[in-house]
């Protein structure tokens, strides 16, 4: 599970930075995500909590290896991609659709490396 325990690490590259600016600079770090929407400073500082909790989470679960939770970390993530395409639509927010790439990128490569550390135990 070589590959798949180091495709994570871009998971945790985004959760953790992506958290501390949320919950230090939101409305810039919204921009930066091309959001077309103002959310206010409350909620974005929330998610970013999260952000970094989870990253965090991520980040044990890397280095102590548990790779029982590899592949919950690709479902969970795949399950998020249509939710976020559902939300573009909803809301016309293009954040939402640089969240889809972000997220989307982490579960091919995450999805890809699975696969081929599966291939190669057989």
């Amino acid at each position: 599970m070589k590959r798949t325990h180091l495709s994570l690490y871009y998971l945790i590259g985004y959760l953790i930075p992506g958290g501390i600016a949320l919950l230090t600079f939101p409305r810039l770090t919204l921009k930066l995500f091309f959001s077309n929407t103002d959310y206010g400073d409350v909620l974005p500082r929330f998610v970013g909590t999260l952000m970094l909790a989870l990253g965090i989470i991520v980040l044990q679960l890397v280095r102590h290896r548990v790779e029982a939770l590899y592949t919950t970390a690709l479902i969970v993530r795949s399950g998020m991609l249509p939710i976020l395409l559902g939300l573009y639509f909803y809301s016309g927010d293009p954040l939402f659709i640089t969240l889809l790439v972000v997220v989307g990128a982490g579960v091919v490569l995450t999805g890809t490396s699975y696969w081929l550390d599966k291939r190669s135990k057989k």
